[in-house]
């Protein structure tokens, strides 16, 4: 697992790794039952404090993407894949959010937009 800390960046560290840990789960780079590096490794890893490491860990277990067994360790949670399908609908639907209000403030219109994502979507 590969997390990079931004100092420049306006969100908290842990945040941060909340969220590069959540997109590597929601895109099946961390697959379930998968383990993950002690809250100590990943804070020595990273250079920052345990607690902070202990403060992503904590909201990504609250919110269903971890799960803790005493003794074991940190794993990727067994989750509802209708629920994870519905998760990344609402990823997308947010990247696409900005990329309309960005296209707006640029004065682009409707066709040129779908023009982009249509050569964007077929290039893959």
């Amino acid at each position: 697992m590969r997390i990079l800390i931004s100092n420049s960046s306006q969100d908290p560290i842990y945040t941060q790794i909340y969220n590069q840990v959540k997109v590597s789960i929601l895109k099946g780079e961390l697959e379930q039952g998968e383990a993950l590096p002690s809250i100590r490794s990943l804070a020595k890893d990273l250079h920052i404090s345990v607690i902070t490491t202990k403060r992503a860990y904590d909201e990504l277990e609250k919110d269903g993407f971890l799960e803790t067994i005493q003794g074991k360790g940190t794993f990727v949670a067994f989750r509802n894949m209708e629920l994870v399908k519905e998760q990344k609908l609402r990823m997308i639907e947010d990247l696409l959010n900005q990329v309309v209000c960005e296209s707006k403030s640029l004065g682009l219109d409707y066709k040129e937009i779908i023009e982009m994502i249509t050569i964007l979507y077929r290039e893959d």
